[in-house]
């Protein structure tokens, strides 16, 4: 890793730029803490060598606003569905938008969606009526999915059990859970989303053996920002706020753990987020 121009609102100690090109593939940069300054972050994510970025689209309302951004900006990518914590809101009018939306060339998954079952801002049973109804979307369209999961991984693999055969590929963004857990949605060739929970001392132990046992054709790499800011970082932000251009610092956490070289651990999971998400027809596309 080499240092970089990257500008000044990141401490010098953090501007690494890896030889190799990565993909961040949950950035949440509709986020209202990116309104001031988001051409600044999409500079310094370049400047990192994040050439490419999915703008995750929680409901319509970011959903449209990360399509739009998709088209903004080169390099980025959107997906669009609703979190579990909106599932309550789930309708056949939403659903029909939602569909609409999923032809857009910009948007490349279904999601984010799921189970929530650690804090059920919706009821269990709401969020189930609306991840079955999305998983029927993404069935419908053939984009892969763009999963949540917390304290929910039991229902979730019997869900997608039984869908497995109708949808395409899947990903279980920002993976927190067991192995068991893990072993389970590997077991129904799911792919598989770490973030800077890793970095974290104080909660990510559990994850750091679990890295050699996720082949890097499963693997890929998000920051899930302004979210979960690595805390293995160098230097201090001012701040807590997270953004695409510190990926590096979690990939190069990711290789350790995972026991090969940074390199490799960016090449492989690079090329397995462009196949996942079919990026290349998409660019086509657009």
């Amino acid at each position: 890793m080499t240092t970089t121009d990257t500008p000044s609102f990141l401490p010098e100690a953090l501007c690494f730029r890896p030889r190799e090109a990565l993909v961040d593939i949950g950035a949440n940069l509709t986020h209202e803490s990116f309104e001031r300054d988001l051409d600044a972050v999409i500079e310094r994510a370049q400047a990192a060598n994040v050439t490419t970025m999915i703008v995750t689209g929680t409901d319509l309302a970011h959903a449209e606003q990360a399509v739009a951004l998709a088209k903004r900006f080169p390099g980025l990518y959107a997906t669009a569905g609703v979190h579990p914590h909106d599932a309550s809101g789930w309708s056949n009018e939403l659903a029909r938008q939602m569909a609409a939306l999923h032809k857009a060339p910009a948007v490349v998954a279904v999601g984010e969606c799921g189970l929530d079952f650690n804090r059920n801002f919706s009821t269990p049973a709401e969020q189930e009526k609306a991840f079955e109804a999305q998983l029927s979307l993404a069935a419908e369209s053939g984009l892969p999915l763009f999963l949540h999961e917390r304290d929910a991984g039991a229902r979730m693999r019997e869900i997608l059990k039984a869908w497995r055969d109708d949808i395409s590929k899947a990903v279980i963004h920002c993976f927190t859970g067991e192995a068991q857990t893990l072993y389970g949605y590997l077991d129904l060739d799911l792919h598989i989303g770490l973030t800077g929970w890793i970095c974290d001392e104080r909660r990510g132990h559990h994850l750091r053996p679990l890295c050699k046992d996720i082949p890097l054709n499963r693997l890929m790499l998000e920051t899930d920002c302004p979210y979960l800011l690595p805390r293995n970082l160098p230097a201090k932000l001012k701040g807590r706020r997270h953004e695409p251009a510190l990926l590096p610092w979690i990939s190069r956490e990711i290789a350790h753990w995972a026991g090969v070289e940074e390199e490799t651990l960016i090449n492989e999971t690079t090329r397995t987020a462009r196949r996942f998400f079919n990026l290349d027809s998409a660019l086509k596309e657009n």
